[in-house]
């Protein structure tokens, strides 16, 4: 891909940030994206992505993201927003964030539409080990990429998915299955070199696990999402325009919530991030 190309790709038109000014040193001005809506508002990956890149921005960065946590408050509006990012601890090694994404109300008052808070660190070589190995499963080539119906979520668009198992229901109202559990592949459509804020995003790819469980439609919001950062730069690098395989299952439906943990592998088997995040739905 060109420079020209990626500098073009939709995804960073949709995380792109512009510093306030001096003023405000803190604070960084955005605006959603129509390519990435969702049925209410832009696709929670790309919040996530959003709240991350005003980390990743400011010039007081130390390390890289070691761990992502995002909620929810509100959905985000069409149109612009200002991504507050303030760190409020800093060792020598480690530092820790606080983001606010806020939108003016009907008085021009700021709201607040999602927090996230963020460690980063500076990564020694240490002992590593992975205790969840990658499944043995077809590779990317041989898997059928999964045609989208009319009238899906526009971000839908944005990625090629290539499901292993345990795909979206084909038939809704329909035999509900036995387990929660997803394994596809994807990346970005058009390819687009991996980073922390495209993995950020692809953590929250998944479609909603009641929906597989049950085979009902059901209306769902995520209120939490946790991504811990397993790869560093360097990692991300070499995997570059590659497919990931993810997989998602639910542990838990109760009372209106249920939750759901996720991992992400590159086609070399290595982890590069795992997810948690907890789900509103209504009956």
């Amino acid at each position: 891909m060109t420079d020209t190309a990626l500098a073009s790709h939709l995804f960073d038109a949709a995380i792109a940030l512009t510093p306030a000014g001096n003023a405000a040193p803190n604070d960084f001005h955005g605006a959603t994206h129509p390519a990435w809506q969702n049925m209410v508002g832009p696709f929670g990956g790309i919040t996530a992505a959003t709240a991350l890149n005003a980390v990743l921005q400011h010039p007081r960065l130390l390390g890289e993201p070691v761990s992502l946590t995002v909620n929810y408050a509100a959905a985000t509006a069409d149109g612009p927003f200002t991504a507050t990012a303030r760190p409020v601890r800093t060792n020598r090694s480690t530092q820790h964030w606080i983001v606010e994404i806020t939108q003016p109300d009907a008085e021009g008052q700021p709201q607040v539409c999602t927090t996230a808070t963020v460690f980063t660190a500076l990564r020694r070589e240490t002992f590593s080990a992975t205790d969840m190995p990658m499944p043995a499963v077809p590779a990317p080539t041989d898997v059928a990429r999964q045609p989208l119906p009319p009238g899906v979520a526009e971000w839908l668009h944005r990625y090629e998915l290539r499901p292993v198992s345990g795909g979206i229901p084909m038939r809704w109202e329909g035999q509900a299955s036995a387990h929660s559990q997803t394994r596809l592949w994807l990346r970005d459509d058009p390819p687009r070199a991996l980073d922390f804020a495209s993995l950020a995003a692809m953590s929250d790819i998944f479609f909603p696990r009641i929906w597989l469980r049950r085979a009902r439609r059901v209306p769902v919001g995520t209120v939490s999402m946790t991504v811990y950062f397993h790869a560093d730069g360097a990692m991300l690098a070499a995997t570059g325009r590659g497919h990931l395989l993810g997989q998602a299952q639910a542990q838990a439906f109760h009372h209106g919530y249920f939750d759901q943990t996720g991992q992400l592998w590159n086609e070399a088997g290595q982890l590069l991030a795992t997810t948690h995040q907890v789900v509103y739905f209504k009956e």
